[in-house]
């Protein structure tokens, strides 16, 4: 997956983490915001939440961090986002064969 996934931010915390996932998907899709086919879109609690999406391809992550401004409209709410690409943690066994 390395390379694929973009970390964002900037969404509003209140809302359920399904219905974040929907319109994060819905955003992340359109190829007028520079996205593309997704494999999997991950909201993570915490404050402030954040969410992992993972795309079909490399190409798409990085179109999508080339996009200055990402704004999410929810309703007549605006939320700028921010987009940065995400940094897999290495699983301990990737560290002990190093």
């Amino acid at each position: 997956m390395a390379g694929r996934t973009v970390r964002v931010q900037g969404f509003p915390a209140e809302l359920p983490p399904d219905r974040a996932a929907d319109k994060l998907t819905i955003h992340f899709l359109r190829s007028r915001n520079g996205g593309g086919d997704i494999a999997e879109v991950r909201v993570l609690s915490g404050s402030p939440p954040c969410a992992l999406i993972t795309f079909e391809a490399p190409e798409v992550a990085q179109r999508i961090l080339k996009v200055k401004n990402h704004v999410l409209a929810i309703g007549r709410t605006r939320y700028p986002l921010e987009v940065t690409l995400h940094a897999a943690e290495l699983s301990p066994d990737e560290v002990l064969r190093g």
